[in-house]
């Protein structure tokens, strides 16, 4: 007798971020009235090229396009930037790097609605990525993305995420600036 695989629960959360209740994944990928919370981390090299990921074609959620470096639903009970370190690992083998925190936004579609906090980090290493959920790995120049937003191989949120990314530099050196003057 072949026993069924259990199916992840994530916790569904109120605008505010607070949990009040728990649902299967399956479940929150299709009744986008169940906010979930996701970490993405940002991984670029020394040279300023961004790691993204292919997303492998058994993916429920836009199986076989490039995606952000890393990003992962968060577990029961965990918090963002603990789920940003275990998802570094389990899908690009990155540990003891340093994340910082960017900026946290919603991402609601016609399945599904999460709550985004994205980190970024420099790694200059080498990247052993999981193969049963992702078909490749590719450093790319923030241009060359740019030049393909309007491109069905990218995932929405990673050609709306590029842009949140370009307006927070552009805020961070403003700020700096302000600082400086």
């Amino acid at each position: 007798m072949h026993r069924r695989e259990k199916e992840d629960c994530l916790e569904v959360i109120n605008p505010l971020g607070e949990v009040i209740g728990l649902a299967p994944r399956s479940k929150c990928h299709g009744d986008p009235s169940l906010i979930h919370r996701v970490s993405h981390v940002l991984v670029f090299n020394s040279q300023g090229l961004i790691l993204l990921q292919k997303r492998a074609m058994n993916k429920d959620v836009q199986p076989g396009k490039w995606d952000t470096s890393v990003g992962g639903h968060l577990d029961i009970g965990e918090g963002f930037e603990e789920a940003a370190y275990r998802e570094m690992r389990e899908e690009l083998g990155i540990i003891q790097v340093p994340i910082s925190y960017l900026y946290q936004y919603i991402w609601k579609t016609d399945i599904e609605t999460e709550m985004v906090r994205t980190y970024h980090c420099i790694f200059d290493g080498t990247v052993s990525h999981n193969r049963a959920e992702i078909e490749q790995i590719r450093f790319w120049t923030i241009g060359d993305l740019l030049d393909q937003a309007n491109d069905h191989f990218l995932t929405p949120n990673l050609k709306t995420e590029i842009h949140r990314y370009l307006d927070w530099i552009k805020m961070h050196r403003q700020t700096e600036e302000r600082e400086r003057t």
